[in-house]
């Protein structure tokens, strides 16, 4: 197993830190780093893991000491430590929050909130794909799509029991709402009653008990400029409704971008291909090329060979960030006539007499 980092260097602070010290280090910290706040941010995620890991051992007399002690690897499953871990070891962690009671109350001073464990509860977020044509993705826009999420019941109001019937404490989480401790879900509702504590004695015939409905509704979505295959748009609230009151989750939709007939894209640069004549390669010419900005004018030099790229600066995608756009690059193509006539056979055989030329010299050498 790796080896850890210092908890005290984890949190910022001195071995000789008072409680209140580590407290404080530890707020500041989470502010900075809580997953709601950096939504799809893997290493802000691993980093609040490890605040979490490490507060709540230095945050109690009795691991800290032995934390003092022992170091980590006293809080590791199978270690010589006296703890005893509630439902075994959390899978793929080596401590738990199983007497961390005071975790959601924590959260709450974190983010300047003594709410309800109630309005603190969070609906489920959910995911779909959104297809998006190509110059949609590159200059922005808006898009109508249609979600289906779950809803509570609008006859029991999300409880499942039928109006006027009673509950009864819920055998699993014994009326406390909660399911095994994680990482992230502090306080992760209970999978039977769904946090409520509750479960209905008579349940509600429109919803059969589960409080759930589904829910279809059509929403506009903004699609920001520079929006590329696999990028992610959150639309805050639209995921699941939380089962008896509590804050929606959130919807994260997917792109994936239509093909374009004439362009592609590689990263924040555009591609297309331009044919030409032998005599414009030759003789040079002013063509019309299309962007996604509209027409403009090339100019193709003299002599230009095919697969010779012409650089039109500025005229390619926004990046999501800077919002500086990348270049367009007009690739040349040389491309003869499927049919030449015997006229211009005889003007070709003329050119090559008078204008011999071999590109092939440099492979001469390897020709036995």
């Amino acid at each position: 197993m790796a080896s850890k980092r210092d908890y005290y260097e984890v949190l910022g602070v001195t071995r000789n830190a008072s409680k209140e010290g580590i407290k404080k280090a530890y707020h500041k910290l989470a502010r900075r780093y809580h997953p709601d706040l950096n939504p799809g941010n893997k290493e802000a995620e691993e980093k609040f893991k490890e605040i979490q890991e490490a507060y709540s051992i230095l945050s109690k007399d009795e691991k800290r000491k032995a934390y003092d002690t022992y170091g980590s690897a006293e809080f590791q499953p199978g270690a010589r430590t006296t703890w005893q871990w509630p439902e075994g070891a959390p899978e793929g962690f080596a401590f738990s929050f199983g007497d961390f009671s005071g975790i959601e109350d924590i959260v709450g001073e974190v983010f300047g909130t003594r709410e309800s464990a109630r309005a603190r509860r969070k609906g489920r977020d959910l995911e779909y794909q959104i297809e998006v044509d190509f110059e949609t993705a590159i200059k922005g826009g808006s898009k109508d799509i249609t979600i289906t999420r779950g809803s509570n019941c609008s006859v029991c109001n999300g409880s499942g029991v039928r109006p006027g019937a009673s509950t009864k404490t819920c055998s699993k989480c014994k009326g406390s709402g909660k399911g095994p401790s994680s990482i992230f879900n502090m306080s992760k509702s209970c999978n039977v009653c769904g946090g409520t504590g509750k479960v209905p004695t008579d349940p509600c015939q429109s919803c059969s008990g589960s409080g759930r409905l589904p829910l279809t509704e059509t929403i506009t979505v903004r699609i920001p400029p520079g929006v590329d295959n696999g990028s992610r748009i959150r639309v805050q609230g639209k995921g699941e409704v939380a089962r008896g009151g509590g804050t929606s989750g959130d919807l994260y939709l997917v792109v994936k971008i239509s093909h374009h007939p004439i362009f592609q894209r590689e990263q924040d640069d555009i591609y297309i291909e331009l044919p030409i004549t032998i005599y414009e390669a030759a003789l040079g010419a002013r063509i019309t090329v299309p962007t996604v900005d509209g027409a403009v004018l090339v100019t193709v030099p003299s002599g230009t060979q095919s697969g010779t790229k012409l650089r039109l600066r500025g005229k390619g995608v926004p990046h999501l960030k800077n919002k500086e756009r990348g270049d367009q690059y007009v690739v040349v193509k040389i491309v003869l006539p499927e049919q030449i006539n015997e006229n211009s056979k005889k003007r070709f055989e003329e050119l090559a007499k008078t204008s011999p030329y071999n590109p092939r010299t440099h492979l001469e050498k390897y020709i036995r």
